[in-house]
């Protein structure tokens, strides 16, 4: 699958793998999916690389040079969620939505100001609200190339919203949103140095289904290089 980027828009490209038989989907499967998709190229010039820190990157060698994507990976809620993006760095995370002790989890890792957010919302959506920030955090995180270290967890996000990417407070030229997910997934796509349009490419692994391209919007990064072998 030739994926083309938006017309005019930096895109990101976020491919779902579902679980089978319990098994999770194939980070690797996936980013070389998406790596072909993106670079126009076959899935077999593709190699995936584990790397110590917290980059993902796919290169190839065009034969006059290297072209280097950034990548992310997540996994969660039996699914697993790449992010491939051409024009910087980016960050994805994925998780399924669930009842938590919303409250007490915000007042030991969140810092006051979401907590108070938290707590004046409808009791009935505080879970998923309390995800959504969560899933921006992992995702600005893996965008900074942090992770959750340096105070990840209390690094405030933007109120979530699901029609755009937002900046992010106090962090220069980072944006981050929650595309459209299906089913009772929440999915948060952060990117440095601009909003970015995002693109939901598909359910790729999940039996018996097809790869349908959902146009969302917003950003993302994370930790795998992906290398392209020149042909």
């Amino acid at each position: 699958m030739n994926l083309s980027p938006v017309p005019d828009r930096d895109t990101v490209y976020v491919w779902i793998g579902w679980e089978t038989d319990g098994r999770p989907a194939s980070a690797g499967r996936l980013l070389r999916q998406a790596a072909a998709g993106v670079l126009g190229c076959p899935e077999a010039d593709i190699v995936v690389n584990h790397r110590a820190d917290a980059a993902a990157l796919v290169t190839r060698d065009t034969g006059s040079g290297r072209v280097t994507v950034p990548a992310s990976v997540s996994r969660g809620g039996g699914v697993t969620a790449v992010a491939v993006r051409t024009g910087g760095p980016v960050g994805v995370d994925v998780e399924r939505c669930r009842q938590l002790p919303v409250l007490g989890l915000a007042r030991r890792w969140y810092g006051p100001t979401e907590v108070a957010w938290l707590a004046a919302r409808p009791v009935a959506g505080r879970s998923r609200d309390f995800l959504r920030l969560w899933t921006a955090k992992e995702a600005v995180g893996k965008a900074l190339g942090l992770g959750l270290r340096a105070g990840g967890p209390r690094r405030r996000m933007p109120v979530p919203d699901t029609g755009r990417m937002c900046p992010v407070p106090d962090v220069a030229d980072v944006w981050v949103g929650h595309p459209h997910c299906p089913g009772a997934l929440l999915l948060a796509v952060a990117v440095v140095g601009g909003e970015a349009e995002v693109v939901v490419v598909g359910e790729a692994e999940r039996p018996g289904h097809e790869v349908p391209a959902v146009r969302s919007m917003s950003t993302d990064r994370t930790s795998l290089p992906v290398v392209v072998r020149g042909s």
